[in-house]
């Protein structure tokens, strides 16, 4: 096991009561900065994914994602910004956290300790071979999400995994382990911090990734975003007035009409 594999280490620094504030936060930026690289490392474990859940998504399929605590909320959060940003429909992206939607706002005691309760979860939504399932856990020992993928496995769903430490529990269920070592948190234990950005830049990449080959982004746009309130029709205006070479004004009319930037584009050019 490489030096640092652990989410439990013991942090590289002590007596943090005694920092000044200065201190701590030049030494949390100093760990921070490790995080990019150790996603780096796991560049080779994600990509195969992508490409196994656009192929997935061509076919009618769905991305799910479980988790408890931070990596559960983690997992919500990169689903429900699925489709403000791309135009999706909320049913392609989803994200489930053990004890339920409350669970975002209040732990929900001994919730992610149950090994069945994941598959009774995903269950609802009728998960099927078609659809992938990414459990997200830290230390890679979380009961539910261990559960869940040992029951999509069992059903022929493929599974993946989003994890920090190696060769855990977790991996070991998924068919696509991604493991990203960023070491020890600066405060012992504390995965929200290095672990938990480990998890958000995997989770951005994975879903961006999938988008783009799908074809929800033109050049380097979101031309499918929702237009839900004034900066994003701003925004929206700006980037058909760009394509299109046309004044701002023009730009908007399109845009309200046709009601997304590609449509309006589109429209205009026929």
């Amino acid at each position: 096991m490489r030096e640092g594999s652990t989410t439990e280490q013991s942090s590289y620094y002590d007596d943090l009561e005694k920092m000044s504030v200065r201190d701590l936060l030049v030494n949390m930026n100093n760990e921070d900065k490790k995080v990019a690289l150790a996603v780096q490392e796991a560049i080779p474990q994600i990509e195969p994914l992508v490409g196994e859940i656009v192929k997935r998504f061509k076919k009618g399929g769905r991305l799910f994602y479980i988790g408890a605590g931070t990596s559960g909320r983690l997992g919500v959060l990169d689903a429900s910004e699925c489709p403000p940003t791309y135009g999706v429909p909320d049913t392609w992206v989803i994200g489930l956290i053990a004890g339920g939607d409350g669970a975002l706002r209040k732990a929900v005691e001994n919730a992610e300790d149950d090994f069945q309760q994941a598959w009774h979860d995903l269950k609802d939504f009728d998960i099927n071979e078609n659809d992938v399932l990414v459990g997200i856990a830290a230390s890679g020992r979380t009961p539910y999400v261990i559960g869940g993928l040992r029951d999509a496995n069992k059903n022929n769903v493929l599974t993946a995994c989003v994890t920090c430490n190696v060769g855990s529990e977790v991996a070991q269920e998924a068919v696509y382990p991604i493991e990203v070592v960023v070491g020890s948190e600066f405060v012992t234990g504390s995965t929200r911090m290095k672990s938990g950005t480990a998890q958000k830049l995997v989770l951005n990449m994975i879903s961006t990734s999938v988008m783009i080959k799908l074809g929800r982004v033109r050049g380097n746009k979101m031309v499918d975003m929702q237009l839900s309130n004034e900066k994003l029709v701003i925004r929206g205006t700006r980037m058909v007035a760009s394509e299109l070479g046309i004044d701002e004004g023009l730009a908007q009319e399109l845009l309200l009409k046709y009601k997304s930037v590609r449509a309006a584009i589109d429209n205009y050019k026929k």
